[in-house]
């Protein structure tokens, strides 16, 4: 069984487009990267699959059944916002104690172990921690929950690389011990792109790219060398970016051409690359 298949989905609000018939399927046991630009769509889909918004036309399921005011599948979901709010009175040890009460997997040695190197003060209130410390909590819960579906909309706002790497080693460790379907909305695609297996690239409500990361990396490619030479061998395929200087061109193609590269030098085409240049381009295709 699929962990999410989304169909023909439309979020409408007061006239806005919020999603615009994104069809789209998560596998199970697999960290999914959902990509894209602000406003671009991807709180608005978590929201919808976590039973926060109800969509206005479409099929969604979760684990097989509808997640609207569905305790079965959203018992079996953890969702952290970039903008988690808890009770104005908590400390950081009640939230850790309030997961623990809606999360039946919760693993509180595993907890402990994370406030520990994520440094976290367990008897400071909530509402007196640093932008970075707060992304922390939501980490810890995020992963001490094992959560069958979870997902993490932009989780490292505040945190140093040396936190965001902590974060980025526990996730990929913890996923090899305990499988599960993991969602991971992120603006810094190049430091995760050793990490997600496949990619849905949203923009202004609709899907741009729903392929595996390997596919993505091994089909898409830099073409440089004299202008003429890239001109030809580029011919035929849709140009994502290009770059000109001195007589020299740079060329991003979504797909390498099936020809001989005579004259230029063809590179792969890093994850982020092809992210921004197909957002800027609209479509790929």
């Amino acid at each position: 069984m699929s962990a999410v298949v989304v169909e023909d989905l439309t979020m409408r609000y007061r006239g806005h487009t919020a999603l615009d018939g994104v069809s789209l399927t998560l596998e199970p046991n697999t960290i999914h990267g959902l990509l894209g630009r602000n406003g671009a769509g991807k709180t608005t889909l978590m929201r919808v699959l976590t039973g926060q918004e109800f969509e206005t036309s479409g099929r969604v399921e979760v684990f097989g059944q509808p997640p609207r005011e569905n305790a079965a599948v959203l018992d079996r979901v953890c969702f952290i916002r970039e903008s988690q709010k808890y009770p104005a009175n908590f400390k950081v040890r009640d939230a850790f104690a309030a997961a623990a009460i809606a999360c039946p997997n919760w693993d509180p040695a595993y907890a402990d172990r994370l406030v520990r190197e994520f440094d976290l003060p367990a008897n400071r209130q909530i509402k007196k921690l640093s932008r970075g410390q707060l992304s922390a909590v939501g980490i810890v819960i995020g992963l001490a929950a094992r959560a069958p579906l979870t997902m993490f909309d932009e989780p490292y706002l505040g945190l140093d690389a040396v936190a965001r790497q902590v974060f980025y080693d526990r996730l990929l460790a913890d996923f090899a011990e305990h499988p599960r379907t993991i969602v991971l909305s992120t603006h810094l695609i190049d430091e995760v792109a050793d990490l997600i297996e496949h990619v849905v690239l949203i923009d202004h409500g609709r899907v741009l790219i729903d392929a595996d990361a390997d596919d993505l990396r091994g089909r898409a490619v830099s073409v440089s060398g004299p202008s003429e030479a890239v001109v030809a061998y580029a011919d035929g395929t849709p140009v994502l970016h290009r770059s000109e200087l001195g007589g020299r061109l740079r060329v991003a193609l979504p797909r390498r051409p099936e020809r001989r590269a005579e004259g230029v030098s063809v590179d792969s085409l890093s994850l982020q690359e092809l992210i921004v240049f197909t957002t800027n381009q609209g479509d790929p295709t």
